[in-house]
């Protein structure tokens, strides 16, 4: 388990009652799990204590957790006839960017997601789940091949934004957000979208401009990394937390100001602690919401989406 800075008072405690049990397993002379089980008590209301209340720079720190399930569990374990369609029929295929054809609850979907990777190797051959130009477009593809075979679209955000190099830019990056984002809102077809993790700028919105929106609990999506903007206005990144505090990047505020529709709860500590709940809980919102959009005609979906991002931020303001 990979402990959070500030969850090292909890590391100390369920690392002790390991110790004494890890003791008993070499000794079996030695009794050890009453002492061991009052560890647990004591550690699992620490974790209700932390999480109680977590600061939104916590849920930063959260929401990029590396034992978090990724796009390619929930594909695996929600989607079933899984087919990935790859390439963006021009330069490339962009591992950033996995998706394709798939059945969800059995009916067929097309799935689209970043995928971060899991240990080093994936990582890099993932690009952190930083997309280039070409996934944007292997995206629109899947997009165009949903609208043409009226197919529902499912997406799954977890980028910390699209790829800002050289190479990227000059391949037309902030072009292919662009046509991604369009192309959004031209499909006529049910299209809904989850906030797994981290939801970067534009590279995150190329994938979430939805008829329905939701973030897990603890995610973030915002139009910049905490990091990012204290360098812009503070010149300083170590201001992050202030920066995180006045984006207003958790799922709580943007429900608020109605930028998402809906907060999908998390298990205690986060879904990195017990995954397989936190992905039978985002495969439960997601046949929420395709249902509440499967009895509308394409015109509606399409003039209901557009709606809703010119409608945006209002709630809050008028709050």
């Amino acid at each position: 388990m990979h402990y959070l800075e500030f969850e090292k008072p909890l590391a100390e405690i369920e690392g002790k009652a390991e110790e004494l049990r890890a003791l008993a397993r070499s000794n079996s002379e030695m009794d050890v799990e009453k002492e061991a089980a009052a560890l647990d008590r004591k550690a699992d209301g620490l974790l209700k204590d932390l999480y109680k209340g977590l600061t939104p720079w916590q849920k930063c720190l959260v929401a990029r957790h590396p034992d978090r399930p990724h796009c390619s569990d929930y594909i695996n374990a929600l989607f079933t006839e899984y087919t990935p369609l790859a390439g963006d029929r021009n330069f490339a295929d962009d591992h950033a960017v996995m998706g394709g054809l798939a059945r969800f609850n059995d009916a067929p979907v097309v799935v689209i997601g970043h995928e971060k990777g899991n240990d080093t190797k994936s990582r890099i051959e993932r690009n952190f789940g930083m997309a280039r130009p070409e996934g944007y477009r292997k995206a629109i593809r899947l997009l165009d091949l949903a609208h043409r075979f009226r197919l529902p679209v499912v997406t799954l955000v977890d980028t910390p934004g699209a790829y800002p190099g050289k190479g990227a830019e000059e391949r037309g990056q902030s072009e292919a957000i662009a046509r991604a984002t369009l192309k959004c809102l031209e499909i006529g077809v049910p299209l809904v979208s989850v906030v797994i993790g981290e939801g970067g700028s534009g590279g995150a919105v190329a994938f979430a401009t939805a008829n329905r929106i939701a973030m897990l609990e603890h995610s973030i999506y915002s139009v910049i990394s905490p990091e990012g903007c204290a360098s812009i206005l503070w010149k300083d990144a170590n201001k992050m937390q202030e920066a995180a505090e006045a984006l207003r990047l958790t799922a709580q505020d943007l429900q608020q100001l109605g930028v998402i529709d809906r907060v999908v709860k998390e298990p205690l500590g986060g879904a990195q602690r017990k995954p397989k709940d936190a992905i039978e809980a985002v495969g439960t919102a997601i046949g929420a919401m395709l249902k509440e959009l499967g009895s509308k005609k394409p015109e509606a979906l399409i003039r209901d989406r557009r709606q809703k991002f010119l409608d945006m931020g209002a709630k809050g303001l008028a709050a």
